[in-house]
């Protein structure tokens, strides 16, 4: 991992976050009462951020990866729980305080085609953000427009292109300028390269890991591709199905998993290493819909260590050593030199 140092200091704080999107009812729904279905897209998401850190978020489509950012932004407003921005629930925030939030909390979307406004040029996309929030006099506008397309490597002549002008992954520099614009704190960088070619994703998550070192920037990544995520992230929080059943020190996560989860998506990505190859599955079985969560455990109906108090208590997460939080009720699992299960929690 290219970042240094160890961040100490809490920016940001997320405590048990719920969030469901109701669907319409069927005519059975309407005529025969009983709760309105919804998706369950986050299920008590909790999470501690410090300044200066990278937290890379993973898990399958579905796992509420984006819900999750989309909230910590406010583009999304939680139903249940509370993430705090320095010490104040952002829900609570208004006006001024709430400008402010916006300018410093910055989100850079999955898909660099459609995040840009086709009729803008691009010194006009990052200039509208550089005077809504008055971060320049006027007329010092330009000139900072200039410093941005230097900063992210562009040249100076694309202020006055339009977007439909450049490839993908110039434009998704162009989304990251826009968000550096506003001076940001935290960057919620949603799938940042998954809409890119394989050749310039290492590009731009390395562009990424260059501002974040110049500009002291604090950033979540999320991300499926586990590659990425490992050169990029200080910590590591692993979803399944709107929780956060792992999180941890990268290195320690991705050496020695601590839940079954966590396992099954390393022993199902892609390898050079002949000696690490495996004929067997990883998991099992299709992923829950979250219209309908498994009670208990939300992985025991793909999990193959799952036993009886996995289909009826939810574990939560707990410390396993090396600064991991697991949530599994198998407390051995993942421990040095222990193959399989050793101890199981009472």
């Amino acid at each position: 991992m290219s970042a240094q140092g160890k961040p100490d200091e809490t920016l940001l704080v997320a405590e048990n976050v719920e969030k469901a999107f109701p669907l319409p009812r069927g005519l059975t729904g309407w005529f025969g009462g009983g709760p309105r279905p919804a998706v369950h897209a986050l299920n008590g998401v909790s999470f501690t951020l410090s300044r200066g850190e990278t937290l890379g978020v993973v898990g399958e489509s579905g796992s509420g990866k984006s819900t999750l950012a989309r909230c910590l932004v406010r583009l999304l407003d939680p139903d249940k729980g509370q993430i705090r921005f320095e010490g104040r629930d952002i829900a609570r925030l208004k006006g001024a305080a709430r400008r402010a939030f916006n300018r410093r909390v910055q989100m850079i979307f999955q898909d660099p085609y459609s995040s840009l406004n086709p009729r803008m040029r691009v010194g006009e996309i990052i200039g509208e953000a550089l005077g809504v929030h008055r971060m320049r006099p006027r007329a010092e506008i330009p000139a900072r427009i200039a410093e941005l397309l230097d900063l992210v490597r562009l040249p100076q002549d694309a202020a006055g292109r339009y977007p439909h002008e450049f490839s993908g992954g110039q434009r998704q520099r162009i989304g990251i300028a826009r968000a550096l614009a506003v001076e940001p704190d935290l960057l919620v960088a949603d799938e940042l390269v998954s809409a890119l070619d394989v050749s310039v994703q290492a590009q731009v998550v390395n562009l990424l890991l260059q501002l974040q070192d110049r500009l002291g920037l604090t950033v979540i990544f999320v991300a499926h591709d586990l590659r990425l995520v490992r050169h990029i992230s200080h910590r590591v929080a692993v979803m399944y199905l709107g929780r956060i059943i792992e999180i941890g020190p990268t290195e320690p996560l991705f050496m020695q998993p601590r839940h079954p989860y966590t396992k099954a998506l390393l022993d199902a990505a892609p390898t050079l290493d002949p000696s690490r190859r495996t004929a067997a599955a990883a998991t099992r079985g299709e992923l829950p819909s979250p219209i309908n969560v498994p009670p208990g455990c939300p992985f025991n109906t793909r999990c193959p260590y799952a036993f009886d108090r996995c289909f009826h208590e939810r574990p939560e997460l707990t410390p396993r050593g090396d600064g991991h939080l697991a949530a599994c009720h198998l407390a051995g699992f993942g421990a040095e030199g222990a193959e399989t299960v050793v101890t199981v929690e009472s």
